[in-house]
């Protein structure tokens, strides 16, 4: 029945388009939105005085005791062999003027002693010590700047004068070995710096290229002084020997004037 009365208007609307025109059987019209003109007002000053009064203030949390660190900070004292290895490090920081830092990594105990037993024919030793009495020694000390050296496994290689070539060339053998850094005659230096220090002369060469050139200046400053005054002796000489034949040219013809 639906469908018939649907296939009626539709054929009704095709003659009434015929005589009439076409026009849609559904149209939409748009509207333009409204303007929102409420706006919220203001509390008034009683009613935000008596919202301020009636809040609700929640109680302080009461916290168990234990449950946070406490502020106070407690200075831990160092027992006796703590002490003993910062008297031990402050002997080698006043005796010794090379202190290289060096960390090791993965080195097994055959391969130390190898390396000890390279740097004690150089007078080298190697020193353990702690990281944590490191840290806790350097902070007091004009070495602070060292402190951060001390990551991980580390040694320290000591020695009374600065032989830092015989060291990189021990070091060379040993790759499981890496310097961090060192104190070379109170002055801190990198790796790097280390490396470029290694480079330079020995202090005999350099004290006898010093003495050479100061024993070239000297004598080259003696044979200036010298050289003006024989130079005008020379000259001397030269005019007196020019003066002779004339002095006796002229003492002959006086001569015979006075006979």
């Amino acid at each position: 029945m639906t469908y018939f009365l649907l296939k009626m208007s539709a054929t009704l609307c095709v003659k009434l388009q015929r005589n009439q025109g076409w026009l849609p059987l559904i149209q939409s019209v748009r509207h333009g939105s409204k303007a929102v003109t409420r706006h919220k007002k203001p509390v008034h000053i009683l009613k935000q005085k008596l919202i301020a009064v009636t809040q609700y203030i929640p109680p302080a949390r009461t916290v168990p005791p234990g449950a946070y660190p406490s502020e106070e900070k407690h200075v831990q004292e160092d027992n006796e062999f703590v002490l003993l290895l910062k008297k031990n490090l402050e002997e080698v920081f006043e005796e010794c003027k090379m202190i290289a830092v060096v960390q090791t990594n993965a080195c097994s105990v055959d391969d130390m002693l190898m390396l000890r037993h390279r740097l004690c024919k150089h007078s080298i030793k190697i020193r353990f010590f702690p990281n944590q009495v490191m840290r806790s020694f350097l902070s007091n000390s004009v070495y602070s700047n060292m402190a951060p050296l001390f990551i991980g496994p580390t040694v320290l290689f000591v020695s009374k004068e600065p032989k830092v070539k015989e060291m990189m060339s021990a070091l060379r053998v040993s790759p499981q070995m890496t310097l961090l850094g060192a104190c070379i005659d109170n002055t801190l230096l990198s790796s790097q710096g280390v490396v470029s220090y290694a480079k330079l002369p020995s202090l005999t060469v350099v004290q006898g290229e010093l003495v050479s050139g100061l024993t070239m200046l000297t004598s080259r400053t003696a044979f200036m002084l010298q050289r003006h005054p024989a130079h005008l002796s020379a000259l001397l000489q030269q005019y007196i020997k020019q003066q002779s034949p004339d002095d006796g040219a002229e003492a002959t013809p006086k001569a015979e004037e006075a006979s």
